[in-house]
């Protein structure tokens, strides 16, 4: 699953496996996913794994 901000309603939501309906090589063989926002729209997103955030963030995680 991740976060995306769709273009038609402006809001972020989280897309989750289920609303995927299509994944196909993009620009530099980087896969593409193709889903349905929540809100209805048609949406295409890079699909694959995000750099992890720097520590430097001012972001402190605890278990």
């Amino acid at each position: 699953m991740f976060v995306h901000h769709c273009t038609q309603c402006h809001k972020r939501q989280l897309i989750f496996p289920s609303l995927i309906t299509a994944v196909a090589p993009g620009a530099d063989d980087v896969p593409v996913a193709t889903f349905t926002c929540w809100c209805g729209a048609e949406q295409t997103a890079p699909y694959g794994l995000a750099p992890a955030a720097a520590e430097s963030a001012g972001h402190t995680l605890a278990a």
